[in-house]
């Protein structure tokens, strides 16, 4: 009986170890796409810029990929530095849309540059950057937390 005990003891505690592994690598990999995302955003202001829509294409379809990552904020997974803010995780649904809203915007730039209208990218640039804007004003802290 004892030695049952011990062993759900220790079944129980490697199952906590690997939920709190899972919650830090969830962690890890959120931070490099939303890297990824800054990265991605600072060389479509540039192609726009320099009217290299190849790029801007690129850019901005990466961009899309990433918006539907919303899976790695999970309740509950808020660990280690961050720029988020609580409300990330009390309305997820808020954020689920904000992260629907920058796929649309990507993707609408991202044609826009395919084609190669300037008007077009001109509009659809300023549309997503108002969408990033938007959605770090509701669920983005300045500074890092703990």
């Amino acid at each position: 009986m004892v030695r049952r005990k011990w062993v759900l003891v220790a079944l129980l505690g490697l199952a906590v170890g690997m939920s709190a592994s899972q919650v830090f690598a969830q962690a890890e990999n959120r931070q490099k796409v939303m890297k990824s995302n800054s990265a991605d955003a600072k060389a479509i202001k540039a192609a726009v810029e320099a009217k290299d829509y190849a790029t801007v294409e690129t850019k901005a379809k990466e961009l899309m990929g990433n918006a539907d990552q919303v899976a790695l904020f999970p309740k509950g997974s808020k660990t280690g530095k961050t720029k988020a803010k609580p409300e990330l995780w009390e309305k997820p649904d808020d954020f689920a849309k904000a992260a629907k809203n920058l796929g649309k915007a990507a993707g609408e730039l991202a044609a826009a540059a395919k084609s190669g209208d300037d008007a077009a990218v001109g509009v659809k640039f300023k549309a997503l950057g108002d969408t990033c804007t938007s959605c770090h004003k509701a669920f983005r802290a300045d500074k890092y937390s703990e």
